[in-house]
Parts: structure tokens; sequence; C-alpha cells
């Protein structure tokens, strides 16, 4: 094995998913199914899922430790994702119920998107709701590393709120809308907030002459000192 073989790979890295016994393509192929860490691809590979078919697994949201106990009860993994999608944990059941709950679907577009944010580091169940959702995984990435629920992404997006913006608001996105609503114009809460005022500072400012173009240049200015969290 040559080091070029694990072009892509820290040293750390590499050396991480030797010690686990894999080699550079089987990393590579884990990494690309958004499993990053030696441990959960031993696991997944204990279960009986490879890099291709890992993501029936991801989709319903099953940790590898799940699937596991699922693998140990002799469930075959499309009727695991099945049964987890109903709210069942690993146990068993009668095949009468398990016919009611259907395949996972795996549309194509979902599927990347999962696994664009699997790889960035966020975890299945808020990954799979922006899946599931429709999003982008490139439009979803910065919102959902932050954590943001992906209804409130839409609305904060809508008013044209960033992600980080979004985050540092600190409540859901109806809630913002109502403490600003009447206070300024629509489009312009998300340049007040993001400046850091509360909606009855900026209906005093906005009184008092400044403009909300005004506002938005002292959002600017507060983006560059993102503060914690921050990319």
């Amino acid at each position: 094995m040559t080091d070029e073989s694990w072009s892509g790979f820290t040293q750390g890295e590499a050396r991480r998913w030797r010690r686990a016994g894999f080699t550079a393509d089987e990393a590579g192929a884990w990494c690309e199914a958004g499993v990053t860490e030696p441990a959960y691809a031993r696991l997944w590979g204990t279960a009986g899922a490879t890099p291709g078919s890992v993501v029936a697994w991801q989709r319903a949201g099953m940790t590898p430790r799940e699937a596991v106990r699922w693998h140990e009860l002799g469930v075959a993994p499309h009727d695991a994702a099945r049964r987890r999608l109903a709210g069942e944990r690993p146990r068993r059941v009668s095949w009468l119920s398990r016919l009611a709950v259907p395949e996972p679907e795996l549309d194509p577009g979902r599927t990347l998107a999962l696994r664009r944010l699997l790889r960035a580091g966020v975890p299945a169940d808020v990954a799979r709701a922006y899946a599931d959702a429709g999003w982008d995984g490139g439009e979803a990435e910065p919102w959902a590393r932050r954590r943001v629920d992906q209804g409130d992404a839409r609305v904060f997006r809508a008013l044209g709120f960033s992600a980080a913006e979004a985050a540092r608001a600190g409540a859901p996105a109806v809630e913002v809308l109502a403490a600003w609503w009447g206070a300024v114009p629509l489009r312009e809460v998300a340049a007040w907030c993001a400046a850091g005022f509360t909606p009855e500072e900026a209906a005093a400012q906005r009184a008092a002459g400044v403009s909300g173009s005004q506002a938005a240049v002292l959002r600017a200015l507060s983006a560059l000192d993102p503060g914690p969290g921050a990319d």
C-alpha cells in the first residue's frame, strides 16, 4: 500500500482506518457513503451493510448500533428500516404487523443530499429531515450543520437570514417573525435583527430616520465578528 493510495485522507485519518483493518479503497467508499468513522463503518459491516447499501439504514434514521442489534435478531436490512420508520426498536414482531410499513423511498436526489450532509458531520436525524423535505445538499449544509430545523430554515431564508444569523437568533422562526411583525418592514427584519437590534430598538431607530440600508451596513459589520460557533 502506498501513501498515494490514501490521497484525500489526513495522516491521522489514514492511520485510524488502517488500524481498523480497512484498505484505502474501502475507507474511501465508506466516507463517500457518509460514514466517516472507522468504528461506525465496522459496526455497519457487522450488521451486513455495505457502502452501497447503508443508505437504506441511514434513511430510516438508524444508528450503527441499532443496525447491529437488528442483525443479531436476524432481521434483513430493508425490513429493519421499515420497522425503524414505524417507530419500532430492535425486537421481534409478527410478519403481519410488518406488512403495513412501506419500504423507505430511495429517491436519488434525496440520497445525494443525505450523503452530503452526513459527510459534513450532520447527525443522521437532522440530515434525514432536510433530505426528506427535498433540500439540495449544498443549500442545506450550512443550516443543517447549525442544527436549524429545516422548516425554520425555509422561513428564515425567505426573510433573508443567513444560516449563521438564524442560529444566533436563538428562537424558532415563527417566534422571530411574531416578535418583529409590524416593527419594521419584513424585507428589513433580517438586517435589523442581525445587526443586534431588538424589534423595539429597530422601530425607534426607523422613527428617528435610520434607514433599512443603514441597518444593512451595521449587519455587514456585525458579520465581521460572527461570534462562537461560526465557520
